[in-house]
C-alpha cells in the first residue's frame, strides 16, 4: 500500500520467489505512472500495479499473505535531508496523518489472511503515527506482536509498549534517514480467499502465429497474453488471482511486456531486455563502452560491431540496456524516449571510460 515511487516494490521482488505475486498499490493517481515505471524496468513478471483507495480491498477477505502498509506520514524522518519536510510540518497536519493511516490500516485488515503478516512502517517520529497506532490496531483486532532479531552494529532501537514491539531508526544511529517498522501477525478473520469459479477473464489471448515468444523467456509457467498491441508475459498459476483482482480493482498493468506486434511481426520491447527470465539465445549481445552506453541511453545514434542485421541487445558491463536494430550501415536505436537521458554528458576521456 502506498507503493509509489517504487523503492520497497522494487526490492520485495528481488526477494519474493518466482512462485509468489507482488500487489503493488498507489491511491493517488499521478504518482502511478512513476510506480508503474520502476516495476516495468525491474524485469518480473510476477506483479501486478493498481490504483486503489484501501478500502477497495476490503471485499478481496484473507486474500494475501503480506501486507506491507508504508503509510503516508507527517515526514519527520526527512527533516535532515529535506528542509522543506520541516516548513511543512505543523500539529495539526500530524493529527490529520495518524487518523487517515488507522483508516487505511482498518480498510486493508479483511484483506489480510489469518495467520497472515502486515508490515506497518513510517517515515516519522512521532508516537501518534507508530506506537500509538500500534497499539489502537492491538486493542481493536486479534494480533501477534512479533519480534525482530537484531544486530547491535544495525542501531536499530527497539521498543516496547504493553508487549508490543516497534523498531526505531534514528537518523544519528543508522545509516539513513528517520524510520519506524513493526511486524504483526494476524489472529483473526478468513484463513484464505475463495476465488469465485465463475469469475469472467477479462484477458485476450495471445494469437496463435506468435507461439514462437514462448521461447523468448526461460520459464516454463509463463502464459502470455495480448493487450493493446503488446504481448504480456504472467505467470500461469496466478491467472485466477489475477483475475479476481480486476473484478474489484483498477489494475494499471500486470507481467511483463515482452514485444509489440504488427500483423505477423514481433518488435522485441525494452523491458524484455531487463527481464530476469530473458532467454539470452534468442538475441545476439553487442557490449558497449561506457561512452556509447550513455549515448545509447540519451537514445542517440551509435555503432555497432556486428556483422548480424536486425535486433542486437545491447549492454555494458554485462548488463542490458535495450534493443537497437542494425540495419548495417547504421543502426537505429530504440531505448524508450520518455526514459531517455535528459541532462548533458560530461566529456569522457579515455582511458575513464574503457
Amino acid at each position: 500500500m502506498s507503493a509509489a515511487p517504487g523503492g520497497k516494490s522494487t526490492h520485495l521482488l528481488s526477494l519474493l520467489d518466482s512462485s509468489d505475486l507482488l500487489v503493488a498499490n498507489e491511491v493517488i493517481r499521478s504518482r502511478v505512472s512513476v510506480l508503474n515505471e520502476n516495476i516495468r524496468k525491474w524485469g518480473h513478471q510476477n506483479v501486478v500495479v493498481c490504483s486503489n483507495d484501501p478500502a477497495d480491498f476490503s471485499s478481496l477477505e484473507g486474500l494475501f499473505d503480506i501486507i506491507l502498509v508504508d503509510a503516508p506520514c507527517s515526514g519527520e524522518g526527512l527533516f535532515r535531508r529535506d528542509a522543506s519536510a520541516i516548513q511543512q510540518w505543523s500539529v495539526d497536519n500530524t493529527n490529520l496523518c495518524a487518523t487517515r493511516q488507522r483508516r487505511i490500516l482498518a480498510d486493508i485488515w479483511p484483506s489480510l489472511k489469518n495467520g497472515g503478516y502486515l508490515i506497518y512502517s513510517t517515515c516519522t517520529f512521532n508516537p501518534d503515527e507508530n506506537e500509538e497506532n500500534l497499539k489502537w490496531l492491538a486493542e481493536n483486532n486479534e494480533i501477534e506482536s512479533i519480534r525482530i532479531p537484531l544486530q547491535e552494529n544495525w542501531g536499530v532501537q527497539e521498543m516496547e509498549i504493553e508487549g508490543l514491539f516497534g523498531y526505531r531508526f534514528l537518523p544519528h544511529k543508522v545509516k539513513g534517514e528517520g524510520f519506524f517498522l513493526t511486524l504483526i501477525r494476524k489472529k483473526d478473520g478468513n484463513d484464505t480467499y475463495s476465488i469465485p469459479k465463475k469469475t469472467k477473464s477479462r484477458l485476450e489471448k495471445m494469437p496463435k502465429q506468435f507461439a514462437e515468444i514462448r521461447n523468448w523467456l526461460t520459464t516454463e509457467n509463463s502464459d502470455f497474453f495480448a493487450k493493446s498491441e503488446f504481448l504480456i508475459a504472467f505467470p500461469e498459476d496466478k491467472i485466477p488471482v489475477l483475475n479476481a483482482l480486476s473484478e474489484q480493482l483498477r489494475v494499471i498493468s500486470f507481467g511483463l511486456p515482452v514485444a509489440q506486434f504488427k500483423k505477423y511481426d514481433l518488435l522485441p520491447e525494452h523491458t524484455f531486455a531487463l527481464s530476469v527470465d530473458r532467454n539470452p539465445a534468442i538475441f545476439e549481445t553487442v557490449e558497449l563502452n561506457l561512452r556509447d552506453a550513455l549515448l545509447f541511453q540519451k537514445r542517440e545514434e551509435i555503432r555497432i560491431e556486428s556483422a548480424t542485421k536486425g535486433w542486437l541487445l545491447v549492454q555494458y558491463q554485462d548488463v542490458p540496456l535495450g534493443f537497437v536494430k542494425n540495419l548495417g550501415n547504421r543502426a537505429n536505436n530504440y531505448f524508450p524516449k520518455e526514459w531517455r537521458i535528459r541532462m548533458n554528458l560530461p566529456e569522457l576521456h579515455e582511458p575513464w571510460y574503457k
